[in-house]
């Protein structure tokens, strides 16, 4: 295997994994998508922004394509951080749900042509330790996908907290059995876990 073949596949992860991310926020209120589901707040709209700054700033930033044009409500820049360490973990009222959705695709596109520069194309990761912030897109592509990845994960089970939506993708539950009585099986879980 080439690492022409691994940059490749982790592309396609990424693809897949920002398409998972908008479904586990598609046919919910604004209230469901706000509503924090953790003791930390974590909430499924505040998560998809969080995956959009990432994605831009890793893969835009780091590469010389920052965000063109007018600053979007979203997008989140680096100084924001210094006032409140989870700016991008949350979303004002004022900015609609279709609004965060809308730009993760946007900023999905605006880095398509970063990832065509092949994994040699060289950048720079200003929040990385000095010693390491010059790097190349095959080694920075990694930390996104993975980060969103970890997210995606947290969103499955968070979506299947607030109705129930469970499976890969959308409209593809082939690894989740349709035959089982779910709360049957929760219950006899539940009655293992209160031997203890």
């Amino acid at each position: 295997m080439t690492s022409d073949d691994a940059f490749g596949r982790a592309r396609a992860r990424l693809d897949r994994v920002v398409d998972s991310l908008v479904w586990k926020t598609e046919g919910l209120t604004e209230r469901e998508l706000r509503t924090p589901m953790t003791p930390t707040g974590f909430t499924l709209l505040g998560a998809l922004r969080h995956c959009a700054n990432i994605e831009l700033g890793y893969l835009g930033d780091c590469f010389g394509r920052p965000w063109p044009g007018e600053p979007s409500p979203v997008a989140v820049p680096l100084d924001a951080y210094d006032a409140d360490p989870q700016a991008d973990w949350w979303v004002p009222a004022a900015v609609p749900a279709a609004t965060v959705v809308a730009f993760v695709r946007d900023v999905h596109a605006h880095v398509a042509p970063t990832l065509e520069r092949g994994p040699d194309a060289p950048g720079t990761a200003p929040w990385w330790p000095a010693e390491r912030s010059s790097t190349t897109l095959g080694l920075v592509l990694d930390h996104p996908v993975t980060d969103l990845l970890r997210h995606a994960g947290q969103m499955n089970v968070v979506r299947e907290l607030v109705d129930g939506a469970v499976g890969l993708a959308r409209d593809d539950a082939w690894n989740v059995p349709d035959d089982i009585d779910w709360p049957a099986y929760s219950a006899r879980l539940r009655g293992i876990a209160e031997q203890f």
